[in-house]
């Protein structure tokens, strides 16, 4: 298997399980991840949340740990990748209004490259108008997200993830298992036990 090199682009209060376990699960199959966020350099560090889901009507959301960035955001090619990754969180809903990150999204979307994004990184997709006629999950909240942006939202439990195309998306964190297998499925990551 050659090993892909693949983008991360994320943010202060992203959700820290979506981004520091997909980053090191990716890095663990030897994959080079790149992990990026507007206005930021390789070291910097960006704030995360932990989204929890204790019986209220949405989740809670806690201090989460800071995770340092590898890359520098303004020097990025994104034709220099084979793959695109989008956690949750917070973040999407201030990085999408960054120009720039929409032209990255677009990229990887007109390429055909494969693209994984999980919970309310779906906002992310639906700013950069690459989910018309697709068919895409995120979190339930972010469902409108999707429908509004000409996808076709698909309503499945948390714990699983969605394919179409090149397309991998998932409800929230507790879908990593399946996320990341279908994204490695698309990426044609082999893994030998």
């Amino acid at each position: 298997m050659a090993a892909k090199k693949i983008l991360m682009i994320t943010g202060d209060f992203g959700e820290d399980y979506e981004i520091m376990e997909p980053f090191q699960m990716l890095l663990m199959v030897g994959h080079d991840v790149h992990a990026i966020c507007p206005d930021k350099k390789a070291g910097d560090t960006i704030k995360t949340a932990i989204h929890d889901f204790e019986g209220d009507q949405t989740y809670s959301e806690k201090p989460g740990h800071n995770f340092a960035l590898n890359a520098t955001f303004d020097e990025i090619d994104p034709s220099n990748y084979d793959a695109l990754v989008l956690p949750g969180g917070r973040a999407p809903e201030y990085i999408r209004l960054n120009e720039k990150v929409i032209e990255m999204v677009k990229h990887f979307a007109d390429s055909d490259k494969p693209i994984a994004a999980i919970c309310h990184g779906a906002q992310v997709l639906a700013a950069a108008d690459v989910l018309r006629g697709r068919k895409a999950t995120a979190y339930p909240a972010v469902g409108p997200d999707v429908n509004t942006a000409g996808g076709e939202f698909q309503d499945i439990p948390v714990d699983q993830a969605f394919t179409d195309g090149k397309l991998v998306t998932a409800p929230a964190w507790p879908a990593h298992p399946a996320w990341i297998s279908q994204f490695l499925q698309v990426l044609g990551t082999k893994i030998e036990l």
